[in-house]
């Protein structure tokens, strides 16, 4: 059910962009050259590779070391889930080859990344889209909705108990208790804390004063550090509420609200809504920099507002002779079309086959 649930995320997400013909009866017809090309076997190369960074992208990453490296044996791929701040830090440092992040680089990290690129510039490669859920842990409240303003209060520690006046006007049906709410964010520099404090600012100025940044900037709640841990925390008491990403909410059985888009509805997260918002992205970067927008005050009837783009952030230049070949056959097999067909059954979405095509080229421009 799973594969066929985020399937039609996959179909949205490049249907909608490049209008394509619907995915259904067209699964069993020949491949396109261009299809053919990006399905190709990756180019096997042999070596280690260290990398580390978004925890939202680990089970992704997963799959794809699983898979290059029942391919090519001699290869070994190294990745730690230490979030998109630390990831970051680590390739500016020399200590990851590539890093992982849930945003591109920020103007002022840019200078950094560059200067470890000898002869080259650090672009942002978009890998892996996936939801942002906002899960809850309120016992008999089932279908919770939740508009952006709401989700600001509740944040910034403006709302704090579940049956506030803010929730009830959103669910005037649920019977909601007086439970104090425990509101979870990350505790370590994320990306995921990153799209989400932008998301809320994009969407509730007014309530939320807080800015985006990858650092949580708001008094109160309780930290807890990476994806797992944001889960976990949620899970464990009762009166939790936390953002996650949707595949480690459907992996850890968490209930999810359904949020208030531009259109004036509350969209649940769903394959078909979140590709209704994917569709939407567009790529801002220069050349092979693919940096990608995503427009939260989405006014697509159906369409869930919050969506992420994780990207990797690799030199386009200066990598050691020894590396090379192994990042680029790596991370060309992340960008094929069967590498991107992997992430359909774990929560998350292929990218737009607009975008897939640049990123794959991307990828074999590395020198």
């Amino acid at each position: 059910m799973k594969l066929q649930r985020h399937g039609t995320l996959a179909c949205l997400a490049l249907t909608a962009t490049l209008a394509l013909s619907a995915c259904g009866s067209d699964n069993n017809e020949p491949a396109s050259s261009a299809s053919t090309s990006g399905s190709a076997a990756a180019d096997c190369a042999t070596g280690t590779l260290n990398t580390q960074g978004s925890s939202a992208q680990k089970n992704a990453m997963d799959e794809w070391i699983k898979a290059y490296q029942q391919k090519c044996s001699g290869a070994r791929i190294n990745y730690e889930p230490s979030g998109s701040g630390a990831g970051i830090q680590a390739f500016v440092a020399g200590t990851a080859d590539f890093a992982g992040s849930d945003s591109a680089l920020k103007e002022e990290e840019q200078p950094q990344a560059d200067a470890k690129c000898v002869g080259g510039a650090a672009i942002n490669l978009p890998m892996v889209i996936g939801p942002v859920a906002i899960a809850y842990n309120v016992d008999g409240v089932d279908n919770l909705q939740l508009r952006p303003a709401t989700l600001a209060k509740i944040f910034a520690g403006k709302v704090t108990r579940w049956d506030d006046p803010a929730i009830k006007a959103d669910n005037p049906d649920a019977k909601l208790p007086s439970t104090t709410i425990n509101a979870v964010h990350r505790s370590d520099s994320s990306g995921t804390t990153d799209n989400f404090t932008d998301f809320l600012t994009k969407t509730a100025a007014s309530d939320w004063t807080f800015g985006k940044a990858k650092e949580w900037k708001a008094p109160g709640g309780t930290g807890a550090a990476k994806s797992d841990g944001m889960a976990s925390a949620i899970k464990g008491q009762e009166g939790t509420i936390g953002y996650v990403e949707w595949s480690y909410a459907e992996n850890g059985g968490l209930k999810t609200a359904k949020v208030g888009n531009g259109a004036g509805e509350f969209a649940e997260l769903t394959a078909e809504s979140a590709g209704k918002t994917i569709a939407g992205a567009e790529v801002v970067g220069q050349g092979d920099d693919l940096k990608m927008k995503i427009d939260y005050n989405t006014k697509e009837a159906g369409a869930y507002p919050i969506v992420l783009v994780t990207y990797e952030i690799v030199c386009t230049k200066g990598l050691a002779a020894d590396k090379l070949p192994l990042v680029k056959g790596f991370l060309g097999h992340a960008a094929s079309t069967a590498g991107q067909a992997d992430l359909t059954e774990l929560g998350y979405a292929p990218l737009p086959e607009s975008v897939r095509t640049k990123v794959e080229a991307a990828v074999k421009n590395l020198a």
